[in-house]
């Protein structure tokens, strides 16, 4: 599982991960380049973070 997450909805994300995979997910920071061409999973912003399993 992973979502992309802006930074209002970071809680959101990472209530919702915890919720469906029963553990704690890995939280990283979005490289720069990788900012610009993705979309935050609960609106049209761009998404700053990656909440996923392990990789």
């Amino acid at each position: 599982m992973r979502i992309f997450s802006c930074e209002t909805h970071i809680n959101q994300a990472l209530d919702m991960f915890v919720a469906e995979q029963k553990t704690f997910p890995m939280l990283e920071e979005l490289k720069d380049d990788e900012k610009l061409s993705t979309k935050c999973t609960y609106c049209d912003n761009s998404a700053v973070y990656i909440v996923a399993n392990e990789k």
